[in-house]
């Protein structure tokens, strides 16, 4: 089967590349290094021509509220458009858990436009909608960072590794198309300020994380558990954080 993976050279969509392969697919990566480009359309009908699935892993470069917006209408309606023409029968995006509970966040607002047009195109489609991913730790962290200090809510936090994505992904795009929503988490639930608090210390950085329940996360103040999906409603991971960190050395 071919699949063409948007993003495909990216943190999960190379991960999901070689998941496919490893299962005999021909997964093509698709991204603007390759000369194909969603915002633009540059490149779309060469690369979907014969594809049985296309996924979408892609993210904007820019997580500015009219920006981020522009991007995933933009290259989703394009990317849409382009698969309806190449007779493409299943579209696969990932997006991030509780899209709908917080509009308000521009970034929330702009997935959830995304996950719209998905689901009033006329192309079979799955929604695979994902916690934090691990790897973005350091990231979050450090944006977050202010005065020596990181100040981080006491709302609850359920990160997942990249890996535990990347085959869901590619099980996902392999499979039947599910016209409907998969959530997926981590295994472990704790409080965001506490979860810094132990990775900082795991990394060896000396920064002390302060607990504010005040302090942004996407740009707005976070609820109880804007981060993580109801109970009960997700397929968990099974690697933790300590194992992740094991596995690929962080320090």
């Amino acid at each position: 089967m071919k699949i063409v993976v948007i993003g495909g050279t990216g943190l999960i969509g190379s991960k999901t590349v070689q998941m496919l392969r490893q299962h005999g697919h021909e997964a093509v990566p698709a991204a603007p290094n390759t000369g194909v480009n969603a915002l633009t359309g540059e490149g779309l009908a060469e690369v979907l021509e014969g594809a049985s699935a296309v996924v979408d892993v892609a993210n904007s470069p820019s997580f500015e509220d009219a920006a981020v917006l522009d991007f995933f209408t933009t290259s989703t309606g394009n990317l849409l458009a382009a698969e309806k023409k190449a007779g493409v029968g299943h579209h696969v995006a990932l997006t991030i858990v509780n899209t709908d509970r917080r509009p308000d966040i521009g970034y929330f607002r702009a997935k959830l436009a995304q996950e719209k047009l998905i689901e009033e195109s006329p192309i079979p489609f799955s929604l695979i909608h994902a916690t934090q991913f691990f790897e973005f730790g350091r990231r979050i962290a450090d944006e977050a960072a202010a005065g020596g200090k990181v100040p981080m809510p006491p709302v609850l936090f359920q990160p997942i590794a990249g890996e535990e994505v990347s085959r869901t992904v590619a099980r996902t795009a392999a499979g039947t198309p599910l016209n409907g929503r998969l959530r997926i988490a981590g295994p472990e639930v704790s409080r965001m300020d506490e979860f810094f608090r132990k990775a900082l210390a795991a990394w060896g950085d000396p920064r002390e994380v302060v607990t504010d329940s005040h302090a942004h996360y996407f740009g707005a103040e976070m609820h109880e558990r804007d981060l993580v999906p109801d109970e009960g409603t997700a397929t968990l991971g099974e690697i933790t954080y300590a194992a992740w960190l094991a596995a690929n050395d962080v320090k």
